[in-house]
């Protein structure tokens, strides 16, 4: 699980689409708040200019004679005659005594003159500002615990001699605004989510295009690996194309060192073999030269099976295990049909050997084989897949119930160079190939005493 999630953080893919989310979540919430408050505060500067206009429409109607205030009894504006209409006019006065005839503002006591059809309950003037003369005040209150917004205009009438100061405060419920700002809100966060969605499916569109190329890439190293090509013929973009062309040139010159390193080999072996076949040809030679020539002829085939294998070439993926054990295990059957021998197969079907299916085959037929000949009743073998914090490998694990092999025994046997011609129980000159292929794969082998079955346990790992 770890390692899984560790893998797809360190994906190119991954982390566009993750900046792409980083950008999308995090600008797009502050554009909308922006957007918001931007607007609001255009609908209260809005408002503002409304309940301004209002104030002049009723302060040109305002009439004073003999010291006392004259209102017609219906007003221009439709909303100041409904009741509780939501829109009042209210024209209130100081009860203090204003020097210079200046009123201040603050919260001193002041008598209603005048208030619109729409304001018919009692209402207490608490909380209204009463500006300096000739200024305008726009604020908030709350009017019996509803909000309010309120523009005050402090003017004077009458004459110099005998003034008539006083505030005319134009006040307008905010539960339009409130249900305007929810509506717009809710567009808003409409409008943000499906742009969100469009703006994730273009980001994702536009990844998928943009990696393309490294899917291709990757597409035609895997079939360089398994041997369906031999080069890379894509055409990928300019960052890429220059890594494209110097994996061409190392496939090539891979290839061509390959064939003269085993024509060479090739060469040698016909050149020694044709000595070899002179020499075997002679009469006169003892039975004991006879012998140690056939051994030299025996070494030399082992040497160039050994020498012309894949080994540790990283272009051959895909050889399928579990095929190659079936093959093998039908064929020791019938070998050893008079041991009447027991097989127990475990073999993951995932497994594939990263190398030539030659050398799977030599491998696995010699370990099979001198488990075998070992064996009294029963030969187990297990194939799976392993994984840790840094690579993954494929476990190949056989045992069976003979005598096994001393310990002493298995550390030679592990020694680059021994030989193993002379342990017994089977395990012959065989090892000595199975062990140089599994160091060619860089590989390992461990030699052990089987828990269940008591005698030998082979268990080799091959890096994938």
């Amino acid at each position: 699980m770890l390692n899984s999630l560790k893998k797809s953080l360190n994906s190119l893919k991954t982390r566009v689409l993750f900046s792409a989310l980083l950008m999308i979540f995090i600008l797009l919430p502050i554009v909308g708040l922006i957007i918001s408050n931007a607007y609001e505060k255009h609908m209260v500067a809005s408002l503002k200019n409304e309940l301004s206009a209002y104030s002049y429409s009723i302060l040109a109607i305002i009439e004073v004679e003999d010291n006392s205030l004259v209102m017609p009894e219906l007003l221009l504006e439709p909303q100041f005659n409904v009741s509780q209409s939501g829109l009042y006019a209210v024209l209130t006065r100081s009860l203090s005594t204003i020097k210079n005839n200046i009123a201040q503002t603050g919260s001193t006591s002041t008598e209603k003159l005048w208030s619109s059809q729409s304001l018919l309950s009692p209402w207490q003037t608490k909380g209204l500002q009463q500006p300096v003369l000739g200024d305008s005040a726009f604020y908030q209150v709350e009017i019996d615990t509803q909000p309010h917004f309120v523009y005050s205009l402090s003017v004077s009438y009458g004459s110099e001699q005998q003034p008539f100061p006083m505030t005319l405060h134009i006040i307008k419920q905010q539960d339009d605004l409130t249900q305007m700002m929810a509506e717009f809100h809710r567009q808003l966060m409409l409008g943000l989510a499906g742009l969100m969605l469009v703006l994730l499916l273009i980001q994702y569109l536009w990844s998928l295009w943009t990696l393309k190329p490294l899917k291709a890439l990757t597409t035609e190293l895997s079939d360089v690996e398994q041997g369906k090509s031999e080069r890379l013929t894509g055409v990928y973009p300019t960052e890429l194309t220059q890594v494209t062309e110097q994996l061409n040139l190392l496939l090539n010159a891979e290839q061509k060192q390959r064939k003269r390193y085993r024509n060479a080999l090739s060469d040698l072996a016909h050149s020694l073999k044709t000595p070899l076949a002179v020499m075997q040809t002679q009469q006169e030679l003892s039975a004991l030269t006879q012998e140690q020539l056939s051994i030299i002829n025996v070494i030399i085939e082992h040497q160039l099976r050994k020498a012309q294998s894949a080994g540790q070439s990283s272009w051959y993926l895909g050889t399928a295990a579990a095929p190659i054990a079936k093959k093998l295990l039908n064929s020791l059957e019938k070998i050893y049909r008079d041991k009447s021998l027991s097989f127990k197969v475990n073999i993951a079907a995932e497994c594939n050997f990263k190398g030539d299916e030659a050398d799977l085959l030599e491998i696995l037929g010699n370990l099979l084989d001198n488990a075998c000949k070992a064996a009294k009743k029963e030969v187990q073998l297990d194939i799976s897949l392993s994984a840790n914090n840094t690579k993954n490998s494929m476990i190949i694990v056989i045992q069976d119930d003979g005598a096994g092999i001393a310990p002493a025994q298995r550390e030679e046997i592990l020694q680059r160079g021994t030989r193993a011609d002379t342990y017994q129980h089977g395990h012959g000159i065989g090892l000595a190939i199975v062990r140089d292929l599994v160091n060619s794969y860089q590989g390992s082998m461990l030699i052990e005493s089987s828990e269940r079955l008591k005698g030998a346990k082979f268990t080799l790992n091959f890096p994938l």
